[in-house]
């Protein structure tokens, strides 16, 4: 059975109970790319957020119907394809192509459907005739237009005022500032099809409608996005779709906050400060960019800088040094008898390990609080890691860290955190952050060879010069009973993503 959780709905302004419109069954919509480039850590956080929701309503036993589309019709597609001399419906799918490389490479669940503009074109000029036979639409020289002063509730998602609006659609015949386009008259140069007003194409808002509609049915029960697309995108979507087919478009309403830089300004293309995410990816694991998104509300702005990734990764080893502790740790036994023999460290283990199940749900249940499932998982490997110190923990602690194991593994599932072989993990971040650092992997394992035959000669001063210098360079050294290990420090300050 299905778990009841609870979730922000921007409609209401308030966290709301799910309620489902047929029992055990969600539906989400989820506006995705316009696509005439590369997408950037920004477009990420959209995708990682919606993608973890999707994962976590699954592990609790929902029936989830996941539709995020492709926006490959629009101005600015049309203007880099006559910038490179390509068709701009090619264009848009060469860079779809691309996109699912990057979502991918980020380790996302592709969606159950993801339709395009381009195929669309007769369910969107249902519903414009739709709006048009209401008298919701009119027609002036060959562009269709929303008369955003039929439909009363206009502004009910966003506050806007209807008086203060002008839409930035701008053709001949427009009656009112703030009417905006369904189908723009065709223009010479752009592509263009058939429709019962004239060839033309779909304006932006119009698809999404069509779209959803045609694959959640009439009223979807969770439409989600950035948070920048509240005012127009999602406005003008409830406008004609509530408009056209007499009911509510979406039950609960679901934002993302925006990644944002110095100054709170977001990232964007235009704006010149894009981190692409296949330049982020060559740096750090994609399970870094998923904790850098998810440690936060998923509301909330989250704060970029050179040293987002490189911390991500640090906190992200830290897990998996914690579950490779706890893999180590062998023995039999009553697990509260020997807590109860090996102290207060064991006990915090033990007892922070039953716990994580109805902490770790019961904050994602509470409006998808990823930041607090995360906060207990890291409090659960700090105990862990401090438990490992304990002389008898190695061969006794089995028994201890057992909910621990299982508490990482949840995580694994629910959010799809720490699910590697902790040796994998590892041989990633050495071969992408030695590249990132400049450094290379012969030459570290030579000096750390010339480093052991000196501790064998007891050249106790050469093999300290050759620690420092490795620690120098971003090398950790670690000297342990079965033998001397090594990794790369996370933080960068020479990275091409600082």
């Amino acid at each position: 059975m299905a778990a009841s959780f609870r979730i922000y709905n921007t409609l209401s302004r308030s966290v709301e109970d799910f309620v489902p419109q047929v029992p055990g069954k969600v539906g989400i919509y989820v506006c995705g790319m316009t696509v005439y480039d590369r997408s950037h850590v920004g477009h990420a956080r959209a995708m990682v957020v919606f993608d973890a929701f999707v994962r976590y309503l699954r592990h609790r036993s929902w029936d989830v119907l996941f539709v995020r589309n492709f926006t490959d019709v629009d101005d600015k597609i049309i203007r880099r394809a006559n910038e490179l001399g390509e068709d701009p419906v090619g264009l848009a799918s060469r860079f779809i192509d691309v996109f699912h490389e990057d979502m991918d490479a980020l380790g996302l669940v592709r969606p159950d459907h993801e339709p395009r503009v381009s195929r669309c074109i007769d369910d969107i000029h249902d519903v414009i005739g739709k709006l048009v036979d209401k008298g919701h639409a009119y027609v002036s020289e060959g562009t269709v237009w929303y008369a955003v002063r039929t439909f009363d509730e206009y502004g009910k998602l966003s506050g806007q005022n209807i008086d203060e609006l002008r839409s930035p659609d701008e053709a001949g015949g427009k009656r009112d500032p703030a009417d905006f386009a369904l189908w723009k008259c065709a223009r010479p140069g752009e592509v263009s099809w058939e429709s019962p007003w004239g060839p033309g194409r779909p304006g932006w808002h119009i698809e999404c409608s069509a779209m959803g509609c045609k694959h959640l049915g009439a009223t979807l029960d969770i439409h989600g996005g950035g948070l920048d697309l509240v005012f127009p995108h999602h406005e003008n979507e409830i406008a004609q779709s509530e408009a056209a087919n007499g009911a509510q478009f979406a039950n609960y309403w679901m934002h993302n906050g925006l990644l944002t830089m110095a100054g709170g300004q977001k990232m964007g293309k235009s704006l010149g400060n894009v981190i692409n995410i296949d330049v982020a990816l060559a740096e750090f694991p994609a399970e870094a960019l998923r904790l850098y998104y998810l440690q936060n509300k998923y509301r909330s702005p989250l704060p970029w800088s050179g040293d987002a990734l490189p911390e991500a990764l640090g906190m992200l080893s830290r897990l998996y040094d914690a579950r490779e502790a706890a893999e180590a740790m062998g023995g039999e036994g009553d697990a509260d008898r020997i807590a109860k023999e090996m102290g207060k460290t064991a006990s915090d283990v033990l007892r922070l390990g039953r716990d994580f199940e109805a902490r770790f749900h019961g904050a994602l249940d509470e409006d998808f609080n990823t930041g607090g499932a995360i906060g207990a998982a890291f409090e659960l490997a700090r105990a862990v890691n401090r438990f490992a110190d304990h002389k008898k923990a190695r061969k006794r602690g089995g028994p201890i860290v057992a909910p621990a194991l299982g508490a990482f593994a949840l995580l694994a599932d629910g959010l799809g955190l720490l699910g590697r072989p902790v040796s994998e993990f590892h041989a990633e971040v050495k071969v992408k952050r030695l590249k990132a650092l400049g450094l290379d992997e012969a030459a570290v394992e030579g000096m750390l060879a010339e480093r052991s035959a000196a501790r064998a000669a007891k050249d106790w001063a050469r093999s300290d010069a050759l620690r420092d210098e490795l620690e120098g360079s971003g090398i950790i050294v670690m000297d342990k009973p079965e033998g001397v290990q090594w990794r790369v420090r996370c933080v960068a300050p020479d990275s091409a993503t600082a």
